[in-house]
């Protein structure tokens, strides 16, 4: 991993723990409503931590930790559609991190491109950060010159927005 690889990979770590976090505070807020996010922005900063080639059992443990999240996300989904990201977020990382534990992360560096599934993903991340990027400059339309104040909601767009832009990096990076 180059110096440049493995700055970017500290920096979304960060990224990710810090809006992790900041999830752990809304949930004392509002009652627990942030968890999933917390969780899922903790276990991304995890995945991305530069160790250099991660052994079999480590990358097996995370993806297993995913698929856990994954069934939550399911169980969650009999309360509306609105968890589906939820879901797709939690196959994302358990693909991600199984795919780690199999050694075929990487490509053979033979212009093979990434696999159907990564293609898929990275589809919906960039459709997924490009919406909520939209949609959190609609919500602060403070006047020219102004720095309004956000508001928690939108803090909370602003680190969904954030861990979108992580999960599409990792994506990159496979």
């Amino acid at each position: 991993m180059s110096s440049a690889d493995t700055a970017s990979a500290w920096l979304l770590v960060v990224l990710c723990a810090v809006s992790g976090a900041y999830c752990l505070r809304q949930v004392r807020r509002s009652g627990g409503a942030a968890a999933g996010e917390a969780v899922m922005a903790f276990g991304m900063a995890l995945m991305a931590v530069p160790l250099g080639d991660r052994d079999g059992w480590q990358a097996l443990a995370l993806g297993t930790v995913f698929c856990a999240a994954a069934l939550h996300a399911v169980w969650l989904l009999r309360g509306g559609v609105h968890h589906a990201h939820h879901l797709v977020g939690s196959l994302a990382m358990a693909y991600m991190a199984l795919t780690a534990a199999a050694g075929s992360g990487h490509g053979d560096g033979h212009g093979t491109g990434p696999s159907l599934v990564t293609g898929l993903l990275l589809l919906y991340f960039a459709g997924y950060v490009l919406l909520g990027g939209a949609r959190l400059v609609a919500a602060g339309g403070g006047g020219r010159g102004t720095y309004p104040v956000a508001s928690s909601a939108e803090l909370s767009r602003a680190c969904r927005l954030a861990m979108g832009i992580g999960m599409l990096a990792m994506l990159l990076m496979m």
